[in-house]
């Protein structure tokens, strides 16, 4: 796994990429279980910082806050995937954040801290197992795909061209041409020209999209049916406390999708309270959050709808890691030196290489919360009575 020195962008070994491809590589590095704790909850976490994600730094902003609400966990378990990403060589640190008043350096009025910045990253054993060819090293790294035997951009006939005698020169006097064409990944191909169109030309040329209500049960929606969805939203207002914040209107588009179903005001209040059951906290945003359970709880029926035999559509899900020999041959052999690594005794060595940064101490309360006695022989009283602390403050934080 990647040391704590090595998760900033400037010392990383990682090289830089896009939010589609840092996905991909993402899913495959859980699914080979490099990082003993990763889990699907860790692709959870790594989809949403991926669809905040800017398309051409690889750039995203922490807004822990923010991940709290969309994915319904608590602040201690996202602080954890997090940090395995950036373990397994993921995501580094942009810019870490502090409580520095940033307007305060603009001249502004107010108070606002710096925030986390991390960037995607994809590490050199994902481009390895991939069969990847990498130039460069670390983040400025880049992958090159080789073209040479693509096929003509057209496959048009060419009329033949009577030559000078100065190009008609033997095959000997000529100077070796090239033979590897090679073309970096996200490089732009720049047709030619300037391609420019006023913008009184751009919005007669753009057909202009009209809005159209969703239909309910193949009808289109009229007037009746908003009013008497109003009238059920009123009363479910008024029953789910946490939901009196959000206009009705706009509480009404948000549950039209238990509406349209035909469900009375205590039926949806039934499912609301399902969506917050076993929490202490309530959502800041209700309507947000309403909205994003709802899709994710859509998006699941219809998964289970779908037969199990159903054939994937080519390219739809990346080739399993342990089913390349040489790859599971790797993974076993790394279990076994772990295995051999944890029954051998431990030394001074190993207690000061665990004690020597604090920052891992997600990992300090995980292990301590499995192996009291364990964590503190290896990482010391101290830091076990720190990594704790961090851990119960961060629990009583996503309570509040």
């Amino acid at each position: 796994m990647v040391l704590a020195e090595e998760q900033v962008v400037a010392r990383t070994r990682s090289r830089r990429s896009g939010p589609r491809r840092w996905l991909r590589s993402v899913e495959w590095l859980v699914e080979a279980r490099l990082h003993p704790r990763a889990s699907p909850v860790t692709v959870t976490v790594a989809r949403d910082l991926a669809e905040r994600m800017d398309f051409d730094s690889g750039h995203v902003r922490y807004c822990l806050e923010g991940m709290v609400v969309r994915l319904g966990l608590s602040r201690a378990t996202i602080s954890r995937h997090v940090a395995y990403l950036r373990e397994l060589g993921s995501l580094v640190w942009v810019e870490r954040g502090s409580r520095k008043n940033v307007r305060r350096v603009r001249g502004l009025g107010g108070y606002a801290g710096t925030a986390t910045v991390y960037g995607a990253v994809i590490p050199a054993v994902y481009d390895h197992a991939q069969g990847h060819t990498v130039v460069g090293s670390g983040y400025a790294a880049r992958i090159v795909i080789d073209q040479r035997g693509a096929a003509p951009v057209s496959a048009e006939p060419v009329e033949a061209v009577d030559n000078s005698p100065v190009d008609n020169v033997s095959s000997e006097a000529r100077e070796t041409p090239s033979r590897t064409w090679v073309r970096e990944v996200g490089q732009l191909k720049v047709v030619g020209g300037c391609h420019y169109i006023s913008r009184q030309r751009a919005n007669r040329s753009k057909p202009r999209a009209t809005h159209q209500s969703i239909p309910i049960n193949g009808r289109r929606r009229t007037a009746g049916d908003v009013r008497r969805a109003e009238r059920t939203v009123r009363l479910v207002r008024a029953l789910v406390s946490w939901t009196q914040k959000v206009p009705l209107r706009r509480l009404e588009y948000v549950l039209r999708p238990l509406t349209d179903r035909g469900l009375g005001a205590h039926e949806i209040t039934a499912e609301l309270m399902a969506l917050c059951s076993g929490m202490d906290w309530r959502p800041r945003q209700p309507d947000v959050y309403i909205s994003q359970r709802l899709t994710a709880v859509t998006a699941y029926d219809q998964q289970l709808a779908q037969a199990p035999e159903t054939p994937l559509a080519p390219g739809e899900h990346a080739v399993a890691p342990m089913s390349n020999p040489e790859w599971a041959a790797y993974i076993e052999l790394k279990q076994r030196l772990e295995a051999e690594s944890a029954a051998r005794p431990r030394t001074d060595a190993d207690r000061a290489a665990a004690r020597a940064t604090w920052d891992n101490w997600p990992t300090v309360a995980d292990h301590y919360a499995e192996a009291p006695d364990d964590a503190l022989d290896l990482y010391g009283l101290r830091l076990c009575q720190y990594a704790v602390a961090q851990a119960d403050r961060l629990e009583d934080r996503s309570l509040v």
